[in-house]
């Protein structure tokens, strides 16, 4: 009877894998459209890139990326990114924590305005900023009064960077921190710990995968910015460009050379981006580790 029933239930198996697998033509012509599709959209286009790049030989390649207006492009850049990115990190592990751990009224209004960067175009969200804290608004008049400029300086291309980049972070901790579920926060409250103890050292390393996902994204996405940076900068040389503005510039003047030199820039750091992420996922563990509720357990005991 026991092997009647193996023999049945393999059947079982067998069939439903025969009904949800693919012909093998079918599987090649998906395969191959898939590969012309990333060759055509993105193997190419980056090819071009760093051939228009190059094309003038490294001499010139170099002194493009080492021009005071470039470096200055690049400085503001990485100076944005360094300061959005900690703080949507801050700001994305609240509102994913408050997301998933708490019931309350306005729960998916809060979820919504996460997603609002998504929905809005950057330069909405740029001409919103002006809007504010623009010299000629009552709130931008009182910061110029005090020597604080936001609009067509860094402060305000940093506050238009940190809108569009925060959802990223919140939206990738929520799935994980739901995955998770909360009964090894639990154990260790019981076992003793503190809110902060539970945070630090239960909740925090389960999800520094995702955490370290969210910042990559936002990273990459910070330094790639244009749509809102370029209304609250003012496109000052020198000043408020950063790589993605002072690349329109340089195209505009017909500096081809230089600017596909600082758009080869911008590239390998996308590319250097995704690598980490990939590097990053082979690392992570699909298993949450329980050593420091063990230890609490041993505390306790």
């Amino acid at each position: 009877m026991a092997e009647n029933f193996g023999f049945t239930n393999s059947k079982r198996v067998s069939r439903i894998l025969s009904a949800t697998a693919e012909p093998a033509p079918v599987r090649i012509a998906l395969i191959a459209l898939t590969l012309w599709f990333l060759a055509l959209f993105l193997v190419l286009p980056l090819i071009a890139v760093f051939a228009e790049a190059l094309r003038s030989g490294w001499r010139l390649y170099l002194a493009a990326l080492v021009d005071s207006d470039a470096r200055a492009a690049i400085r503001l850049t990485l100076l944005t990114a360094a300061i959005a990115v900690p703080i949507n990190i801050v700001f994305g592990i609240s509102a994913a924590w408050a997301i998933v751990k708490f019931e309350f009224r306005g729960k998916n209004l809060l979820m919504t305005l996460i997603d609002l960067p998504f929905a809005v175009s950057p330069v909405i969200a740029g001409m919103v900023f002006v809007l504010l804290l623009g010299v000629h608004e009552p709130a931008g008049a009182w910061l110029a009064a005090h020597g604080i400029r936001v609009i067509f300086a860094a402060p305000g291309i940093v506050l238009a960077t940190m809108f569009v980049t925060f959802p990223f972070v919140a939206r990738e901790l929520m799935p994980v921190m739901q995955a998770l579920g909360a009964e090894e926060e639990e154990a260790a409250l019981v076992l003793g710990a503190s809110g902060w103890q539970t945070f630090w050292r239960v909740t925090l390393p389960n999800v520094k995968w995702g955490v370290l996902y969210g910042a990559i994204l936002c990273n990459a996405r910070a330094m790639g910015e244009f749509g809102a940076v370029s209304v609250v900068s003012g496109h000052i040389r020198g000043l408020t460009n950063t790589m993605p503005l002072y690349v329109e510039v340089l195209y505009n003047d017909y500096q081809f050379a230089a600017a596909f030199a600082v758009a080869s820039l911008l590239a390998l750091l996308a590319l250097v981006t995704l690598v980490l992420k990939r590097l990053l996922g082979r690392g992570e563990s699909p298993e949450a580790t329980h050593t420091e509720v063990e230890s609490f357990q041993r505390e306790a005991a």
